[in-house]
């Protein structure tokens, strides 16, 4: 039986415009292939554009621990405030002295300006906390708000909590504020609410909104972290690139540092605060307040498999030369960080790391069973680093699968060196980088066609399609994504890992664009890649189906192919067969589906086809219009069918998902 579809009114009239000729497709659903990993389709995660501190980690305070370099960076100070540096926290020693003022009608006080301002929404609640002692004795009465700058008078105040400081020694204190508007540049104000009282000191100064993901305490903004678990992503892999070699050794991204109590983590540069002149940000810093735990924790609850990198012994290429990189022989300190690590994640409680995990509040293992070792090095320093890690760790762990590097770019003569000398070293997964145009994505479509089946599998770590123009959020740049991922997934026999980047952007402090999610303080919203990424992973299948065209190759790209792509799999679970075909032309095309190998007595019942279209190239979402580009879903029902006629439109990709039942 045949059954015809239109997937746009009028679809079929634009033919007449073309002498394209209808593409018939050979979906041979008795062969079936490799198995799709479920690591296939990831997400990357890295501290650019304010994407942990102002991000996904849900503190509100900036410089929250008084350690930037210039201490009160983030800060304004009001009376008799003094800046100390024997704090109770020897990473964080930094703290300040509220005194009395010399005048009754005078106040002692603070205020943080936040991340881009602090933003509260009406209603909702504010967890407050503080460390804190009165050094001489006695108590002191602390009053904390919420203000708004832009009003005068009394309603500068939406929502205040008052604290008693009892102690001599320091203690935390906590409270809960509702605010009573909503504000996005809001202030954190802090003062002593009677200062003839006595002097009060306070460190570690923190705020967050009561509804976490999960609730956690130190815990990730609510939205954003629902985002990338509605992806269903299979990898996830931190703490970025370029961020774990830092701009110089002493920045360089240390996991240690980023475990155990969160107050007493060191606060540490951020390698992209100046990176770019156009996005400068000197007061661009890490609290680490979202560490290796929590990072952890979040695979957990998202479903993904931790996918950490750690530092090979090299600081970043493109500012350092190598006479300011660790020799071979000192490597050990940095492979002592690898072993450990995995006893963090995996180990008894009995163990020293295993036991601070167990503190932390997770006494099972985390499974971890991938590590990456460097981020994207090139030349002979990189391999001759990477060599003792690996043995050392297979040693010790050879159920671990590593990860090494075939450098910054796609291609060329540092990635030509590096994949040889990565097979050599037999690492598990080799990771490719490539931030490229549409026309490369387009030429793209066979990549893995041709890669060796025996060597190391391939990690599509950090990929995006830098479209032309202001808007490289464009729709089209995603559909281009979209169609080089078709031959990710029919060659998922080598592909076993690949992940868009970077993840995160704040509309005020981005530095690096195009990125898959967007937000300000309150809002966010998915790109077109996000709805890409998300078709992915939510439509992976178990195993790959041949999808071949009437001359028995598939749809590539490649010429006289009309600019189509087109992958299938099987889903062994659901008894699917999954498609998803992207036409990156102008014009509307024909296409018939056979299901070839089915049984005589078989055909298909129903069909949902999921479709991100749109009329505009340069369409992207935004704060104002976060629904512009979204996927749309249609289900039909199919008369036992054993082909498929459509019109796929002009600039659409689709997904479709064929059933037997």
């Amino acid at each position: 039986m045949k059954s015809k579809h239109l997937l746009l009114a009028g679809a079929l009239a634009a033919i007449s415009a073309t002498s394209w000729a209808q593409t018939e497709l050979n979906l041979m659903t008795n062969k079936v292939g490799a198995e799709v990993q479920p690591t296939m389709y990831g997400i990357f995660f890295e501290d650019i554009n304010y994407g942990a501190d102002g991000g996904l980690y849900a503190e509100m305070v900036k410089n929250r621990s008084f350690e930037f370099p210039q201490n009160l960076m983030g800060w304004y100070t009001f009376g008799n405030v003094e800046v100390k540096d024997d704090g109770p926290f020897d990473r964080n020693p930094h703290y300040v002295r509220l005194g009395n003022p010399g005048h009754g009608h005078k106040h002692t006080g603070l205020e943080n300006e936040g991340f881009f301002g602090v933003s509260y929404k009406k209603g909702e609640e504010y967890r407050f906390s503080v460390w804190a002692r009165v050094p001489d004795g006695g108590k002191a009465r602390l009053r904390v708000q919420l203000v708004d700058p832009q009003t005068m008078g009394e309603n500068h105040n939406m929502g205040q909590a008052d604290i008693t400081v009892d102690s001599k020694e320091w203690k935390k204190y906590t409270a809960v504020i509702r605010a009573n508007e909503t504000v996005y540049k809001g202030k954190l104000r802090i003062f002593l609410a009677k200062p003839e009282e006595a002097k009060v000191d306070l460190e570690h100064i923190s705020l967050f909104p009561a509804n976490t993901w999960r609730g956690h305490e130190n815990g990730m903004r609510q939205d954003l972290a629902q985002r990338l678990y509605d992806l269903h992503p299979g990898v996830f892999r931190f703490p970025g690139g370029c961020i774990v070699e830092g701009t110089d050794l002493d920045t360089r991204y240390q996991w240690k540092n980023t475990v155990g109590p969160v107050e007493n983590r060191p606060t540490n540069e951020n390698r992209w605060h100046y990176t770019f002149d156009y996005r400068f940000n000197p007061d661009y810093y890490q609290s680490l307040g979202l560490g290796f735990y929590e990072y952890f924790v979040l695979s957990e609850e998202i479903g993904a498999e931790p996918l950490p990198i750690l530092n090979v012994g090299l600081i970043c290429q493109y500012q350092n030369d190598l006479s300011a990189q660790p020799a071979v022989s000192e490597l050990e300190p940095y492979i002592q960080d690898a072993l450990d690590l995995i006893e963090f994640a995996n180990g008894d409680t009995t163990t020293t790391w295993g036991a601070l995990r167990a503190e932390m509040g997770h006494p099972a293992p985390f499974n971890l069973k991938y590590l990456g070792i460097g981020n994207e090095q090139w030349g002979p320093e990189y391999p001759e680093r990477l060599e003792p890690f690996l043995k050392a760790i297979r040693a010790k762990h050879p159920e671990i699968k590593l990860v090494g590097s075939s450098g910054p770019n796609s291609e060329g003569a540092e990635f030509d060196y590096l994949w040889p000398e990565m097979t050599r070293l037999k690492a598990d997964l080799v990771d490719e980088h490539f931030y490229r145009p549409e026309d490369w994505f387009l030429a793209q479509g066979a990549r893995y066609d041709n890669y060796d089946r025996k060597g190391p599998k391939v990690f599509a770590g950090e990929y995006a399609c830098h479209g032309r123009g202001k808007k490289w959020n464009h729709f089209n740049a995603a559909l281009m994504e979209a169609a080089f991922m078709t031959g990710l997934e029919r060659n998922a026999d080598v592909v076993h890992m690949a992940t868009y980047a970077p993840l995160f952007a704040h509309v005020e402090g981005w530095q690096w664009r195009p990125d898959m999610i967007w937000y300000d303080n309150m809002e966010s919203f998915p790109t077109a890649s996000y709805y890409v990424q998300q078709l992915y992973a939510t439509n992976p299948g178990t195993n790959v189906l041949p999808l071949l065209g009437a001359d028995k190759k598939p749809l590539t790209g490649a010429e006289g192919q009309n600019g189509l792509f087109a992958s299938a799999t099987y889903d062994k679970a659901s008894d699917e067969y999954i498609v998803k075909v992207a036409n990156t032309s102008d014009q509307p095309q024909p296409i018939k589906l056979n299901f070839k190998g089915m049984k005589k007595n078989e055909g298909i019942k129903s069909a949902t086809v999921t479709t991100l279209h749109s009329d505009d190239p340069n369409a992207d979402n935004s704060l104002d219009n976060p629904n512009r580009v979204v996927p749309t879903m249609e289900r039909m029902a199919l008369e036992n069918a054993q082909d498929w006629t459509t019109v796929l439109p002009a600039k659409t990709f689709h997904v479709i998902r064929f059933s037997k039942k």
